[in-house]
């Protein structure tokens, strides 16, 4: 048995079948949704497959394009499945799972399409610049849904409802293996940049904003389009923090190192040379 669940535990499901694959996907609809640099899915039949709890009134979902619609919780914003009536298999966001798939990720799609931020490391699995050979064919990419400005970076949700921009580049980019973040972004870990808020601006989509904090957190509070569900900018007293999948433009950061490494995902390995904390890192 194979679980998963949202971060506010409204949505669970399971599959009663071994999963058949993981992939990574860098495509913009998923770097968009995800918040991340790529999104990670895992593939069960469709046979075996249930909502335990939550299906259909509280998942809300967003057409990403005319195939897919990407579904997600209404209350917390994690990434949840959405079962396709007429498809033999069931992608489940890998970030969700309660459980230890027993498959490790078999390559990644669309690094045609990966961001120019993100260097993908060396992990010895294929990469194909869009779909393998045979599985599916090209998808319109998302299209910009912010003009350029010189001397601003600027970002917008996977709908375009949110945008905002920030004077001139970033330097700090954290990825993060929290169970929290996996939940949440449904993928692999989360990446966030950061800037101080003087710099920061929204320039539409204030409105669309909700945001979910755990009752046991301290501090964690996911921030989301309730149109897409895509993770958004967060204004914290020393800092805003934003979701770098949501980038339209280079930011200028690269991702520095990992946090709480302790708590990633067993499916997942390290490939890169980035410094590495179990927890948070030292005076965070």
């Amino acid at each position: 048995m194979i679980r998963g669940s949202c971060l506010c535990k409204d949505v669970t499901w399971e599959s009663a079948e071994p999963a058949l694959f993981i992939g990574h996907c860098h495509c913009s609809m998923c770097r968009k949704s995800h918040g991340t640099p790529f999104g990670t899915v895992v593939a069960v039949p469709a046979a075996g497959f249930r909502f335990s709890s939550g299906e259909p009134a509280k998942i809300t979902g967003y057409a990403s394009s005319p195939e897919q619609e990407r579904a997600f919780c209404k209350r917390c914003g994690s990434l949840v499945p959405r079962p396709q009536p007429d498809s033999e298999n069931v992608m489940m966001p890998a970030g969700g799972l309660d459980d230890d798939p027993g498959v490790r990720p078999g390559g990644h799609t669309f690094v045609g399409s990966k961001a120019p931020w993100y260097e993908i490391p060396e992990d010895g699995t294929p990469r194909f610049d869009a779909y393998p050979p045979g599985m599916g064919e090209p998808f319109q990419e998302t299209k910009r849904a912010t003009e350029p400005r010189a001397g601003a970076v600027r970002g917008s949700c996977l709908c375009g409802g949110v945008a905002y921009e920030v004077e001139g580049k970033l330097a700090l980019m954290i990825q993060c293996h929290c169970s929290r973040c996996r939940k949440t972004r449904g993928a692999a870990h989360g990446c966030n940049a950061f800037c101080k808020e003087q710099r920061f601006g929204w320039l539409r989509g204030e409105e669309l904003i909700d945001q979910y904090k755990p009752p046991d957190a301290v501090s964690f509070v996911f921030a989301f389009c309730r149109v897409c569900g895509s993770g958004v900018p967060r204004i914290t007293s020393e800092a805003v923090v934003i979701p770098a999948g949501t980038f339209d433009d280079d930011p200028g950061a690269r991702p520095n190192f990992h946090i709480y490494t302790g708590s990633k995902a067993p499916w997942f390995e390290i490939a890169d040379d980035l410094r590495q904390f179990e927890g948070a890192p030292p005076g965070a």
